[in-house]
Formats: C-alpha cells, sequence, structure tokens
C-alpha cells in the first residue's frame, strides 16, 4: 500500500469535537463532513480532495470517542492521518474504519506538500522537500483490517472465507 497526496498541516491537540462537532452529529453525513474541521480551519472541508493527507502534532483526535470524526475524514476522501502522537481510540477508531493512522514524531512539512506514505513500511516522503521521514509502521494485522476497508469488511470476508474452507 502505497498513499501519495497533498498534505493539509494541524497543530497540536486536533480533539474529535473539532473533527466532527457536536451541532452536527445527528445530521447526515454530508453535512457532518462539511463541517469537518471548521473550528481549526474553516477551508478545509470545501479545499480537501480524494487522496490527500492530514498531518497533525500531538494528541490527534483527543476527547469523545466519535466514529464520526473518522467516518467525516473519510468521507472528504482522506487518505491518512500522519501525527506526532494520536488519542488510542481515535487511532483504533481510524484503522477499524479503513483510515491508515502513523505516528511520526519527526516530520517536517508545509501546507500543500505531496507526500508518499508507505503504512506497511514506516516511511513518510516528501516529494516536494526531497526528504524522508521514519515513522511507526502499521502492524501487518492491523494494516489488513485498513486494506480490506475496516474491521466489518475484514471480518466479513474471514467468515465468508470459512464458510467456503
Amino acid at each position: 500500500m502505497i498513499l501519495r497526496g497533498r498534505c493539509h498541516v494541524f497543530g497540536d491537540q486536533v480533539d474529535t469535537d473539532a473533527l466532527a462537532p457536536g451541532p452536527y452529529m445527528r445530521k447526515p453525513l454530508p453535512e457532518l463532513a462539511s463541517h469537518c474541521l471548521e473550528a481549526v480551519d474553516p477551508r478545509f472541508a470545501r479545499e480537501v480532495q480524494r487522496g490527500d493527507i492530514v498531518v497533525a502534532g500531538r494528541g490527534f483526535g483527543i476527547g469523545s470517542s466519535r466514529e464520526q470524526a473518522v467516518q467525516a475524514l473519510l468521507h472528504l476522501g482522506v487518505a491518512a492521518v500522519v501525527a506526532t502522537s494520536f488519542a488510542r481510540i481515535f487511532y483504533r477508531n481510524a484503522l477499524n474504519l479503513g483510515l491508515p493512522a502513523l505516528a511520526c514524531p519527526a516530520l517536517v512539512v508545509r501546507a500543500g506538500d505531496e507526500l508518499e506514505v508507505r503504512p506497511q513500511q514506516g516511511e513518510i516522503e516528501n516529494l516536494s522537500q526531497g526528504t524522508r521521514f521514519a515513522c511507526e509502521p502499521i502492524p501487518a494485522p492491523l494494516l489488513a483490517v485498513v486494506a480490506a476497508g475496516g474491521l466489518m469488511p475484514w471480518l466479513e470476508a474471514r467468515l465468508a472465507a470459512r464458510r467456503g474452507a
């Protein structure tokens, strides 16, 4: 799995309320997603493109355990999230819903840089600046979940394979 896209850069402690704002939680996903990160960058939901990569600092996804935070990013077409560190529940929700999340403590990027992310190898290349960074690879069993599109499709495939055996 190799992901390539333009990066959107955010700081530390981006919480799930910024990703999936409370007032829109009961709205359909497209409406909720249209407000994703508007408290931090009002243009994000309008400007993000399919395949783009979110880059952030420490504690990305802190706050409540909202699967909608990940769903909003996926709906907008975000291909991966790279952060210095993640809230544990966000990290697991991301992988369970099929969104690669990589911890990379030393990544140096500018908004708009083009990145190539290799989750299995734990490598990120900033194609715009010609630099490479090591990050924590996604363990193979979790990468299989991501590659399947999330935990539910992965489980369904495993169950179907058992029935067919």
